[in-house]
């Protein structure tokens, strides 16, 4: 007779242990939130100067403008109500609000502060063409920079030709044309751009022109790493 096999022992039932939750936690009540102060509205003459600008879509005033609403919407803070909303904006020939729509928008608060804004905005002068001004429009409400003044004293120069894939054709259409003509009828860019400013675009801020600087610092930077030796 074979002698009993011996009876294992009972295996313990294991624990279930509560995996931690992988959610980061809130910040701690000691921590300082970062905060970004509203800027300064544009003054009446940066909008004296708005006003009779009309290349590029009327490209100072649309800047103004939106300078005017995050004035008004105060300080931003760090945390769940920083965000960005985007805005199609219609202004009547008088100045006046004609139309708003929200495109999307990432805070509900920052769009309920944006709404605000707009709909207490000063008057605002007439639009520099006389007829209505069509745009869109994102505003930042967060606590760190987001953007610069923009450059005006290359305005009056045409704009560079939209990219078009010369291997994409549908097989009806005429063909389009050649990636060797594209790159020659490209419009000159860089130091090129530089011998051609507009002697009517008006001055340019000091911050602009630094932003613009460091722009081209690294663009030029940029090109010299990524050559092919």
């Amino acid at each position: 007779m074979a002698p009993a096999r011996p009876t294992p022992p009972r295996a313990e039932k294991m624990k279930r242990t509560p995996v931690a939750d992988s959610a980061s936690p809130p910040p701690s009540p000691g921590k300082v939130l970062a905060t970004m102060p509203a800027p300064p509205a544009p003054t009446a003459e940066e909008w004296k100067l708005a006003s009779t600008y009309t290349l590029k879509n009327s490209k100072r005033y649309r800047y103004n403008w939106g300078q005017q609403v995050r004035s008004m919407m105060g300080t931003a803070v760090e945390g769940q109500d920083q965000g960005l909303v985007r805005f199609r904006i219609e202004i009547a020939p008088d100045g006046k609000l004609a139309k708003v729509d929200v495109l999307w928008s990432t805070s509900e608060v920052a769009e309920k502060l944006a709404m605000q804004a707009i709909r207490s905005l000063p008057p605002l002068p007439p639009t520099p063409t006389g007829k209505p001004l069509v745009f869109e429009k994102t505003i930042a409400f967060v606590p760190f920079e987001t953007g610069w003044p923009p450059i005006y004293k290359y305005d009056c120069l045409p704009d560079p030709p939209s990219f078009h894939n010369p291997f994409a054709w549908n097989g009806s259409s005429p063909q389009p044309p050649s990636s060797k003509g594209h790159r020659e009828n490209a419009s000159p860019s860089g130091g090129a751009r530089q011998q051609a400013e507009c002697p009517d675009a008006g001055p340019d801020s000091i911050e602009a022109e630094e932003k613009d600087m460091e722009r081209q610092f690294k663009e030029w930077g940029a090109a010299r790493l990524n050559r092919a030796d």
